[in-house]
């Protein structure tokens, strides 16, 4: 068998009959994320001391300047995605045991990426219009893909979905997730929307982190209050005021994103939130007040996971389809316990949920006799939300 270069017996071992490297040696025995590497200080630390990237996990580094470390240290089951780097250096670490996925070019986004997005990032090159962002371009590339059966972009869609999971699980580690849902048609400048930003508030301060689908109306509202936490009443109220003059994001996303900017730049510095939006509802934009930002292609992962992370509870305002969707996508879970412990539901808007579109007669007959019977609830007006969630969340 021939034997590649630069190879240790450990790394000629490995590898298959057929002189390719073996799935096991790219397996690592260690905690995964203690093994990932997101950045350039991270990588540096790794290869000055022990200086080994051995089983190793690079994930959307530039490398270009790191030829030399690439040379030296033992890239052993090594797995490079995404990483620019000097060709003879991939070529080297290559034939001493990594696999290197290649950055893909003329991409409007990076399906490696090491974490999920921000404000800021999706809306760069606003001031030109909504449709220069990475947000805007990233949905023409789906809008152009998604049916076309390729199976390269699926791929890719796939792998970027995957990638914003794994960030999404390393920021909620260890954080009380509450969920808060709700229609993107709730306007600013309405009561309904303001209660929604007091409801984000009072759930911040209570020292929860608010996770709504990263929407226009009530998920932008909850945002905006869980970005006024660590400011005096007054400022939401005076933020209020000064959204109320862009109702909503139709006509113009461009507008009522700025409005949004405006308000962040007159107060700086305001509470971490999180938004779950997705490209498949590309008609609403991502909101400009969760301060992290997990953006899906596919609608169901981003559904799926927005639940599933939501360990303190959710909180289901008024809302139409999407909505009444999460509410039982959430109860699936809860009835069958597949993720443990059911989890407090919270539905606010007695008339909407028993005559409008009347989910909590059925919510409550699922739950009669089970353990998740205890852990619904439905109150009347929003500012009695924070005090069920409390009462059934034991």
């Amino acid at each position: 068998m021939d034997q590649t270069p630069d190879q240790t017996p450990a790394q000629r071992r490995a590898r298959s009959p057929h002189g390719s490297p073996s799935l096991s040696q790219f397996q690592s025995h260690h905690a995964s994320h203690d093994r990932e590497i997101e950045s350039l200080d991270e990588f540096d630390r790794v290869v000055s001391s022990p200086g080994s990237l051995a089983h190793h996990r690079v994930q959307a580094v530039d490398l270009t300047g790191r030829t030399d470390a690439l040379l030296a240290a033992d890239p052993t089951g090594a797995v490079f995605l995404g990483c620019p780097m000097d060709p003879g250096a991939a070529a080297r670490v290559r034939a001493a045991g990594a696999l290197v996925f290649p950055p893909i070019p003329g991409l409007p986004f990076d399906p490696y990426r090491a974490r999920v997005y921000s404000p800021d990032e999706l809306y760069a090159r606003l001031d030109e219009d909504y449709g220069a962002t990475p947000d805007a371009l990233a949905y023409d590339w789906f809008q152009q893909t998604k049916a076309d059966g390729d199976v390269f972009a699926s791929m890719l869609r796939a792998i970027h979905d995957d990638a914003v999971s794994d960030a999404l699980d390393e920021l909620v580690t260890g954080a009380r997730v509450v969920g808060v849902m709700g229609g993107h048609a709730m306007a600013r400048g309405t009561a309904e929307y303001a209660g929604a930003a007091r409801l984000g508030r009072e759930l911040a301060r209570a020292g929860l982190t608010v996770a709504t689908g990263g929407g226009p109306g009530a998920m932008e509202a909850a945002n905006l209050g869980a970005y006024a936490a660590p400011f005096d009443d007054g400022m939401l109220d005076e933020a209020l005021m000064l959204l109320a003059k862009v109702p909503s994001f139709a006509p113009s996303i461009a507008d009522w994103a700025r409005s949004a900017f405006e308000v962040r730049e007159r107060w700086p510095g305001g509470g971490a939130s999180i938004g779950i939006p997705t490209w498949f509802y590309g008609h609403e934009p991502p909101n400009a007040f969760a301060a992290h930002i997990a953006k899906y292609f596919a609608n169901a992962t981003r559904e799926d996971g927005l639940l599933a992370r939501a360990t303190a509870g959710v909180v289901f305002l008024p809302g139409a389809a999407g909505t009444l969707q999460e509410i039982f996508d959430n109860a699936t879970p809860n009835y069958y316990e597949s993720r443990g412990e059911p989890t407090p539901m919270v539905l606010v808007d007695r008339e909407h949920w028993t005559e409008t579109l009347p989910a909590w007669p059925l919510l409550r007959s699922l739950a009669k006799g089970r353990t998740m019977e205890s852990r619904i609830a439905l109150v009347g007006r929003i500012d009695e939300a924070p005090e069920a969630l409390k009462r059934i969340g034991g």
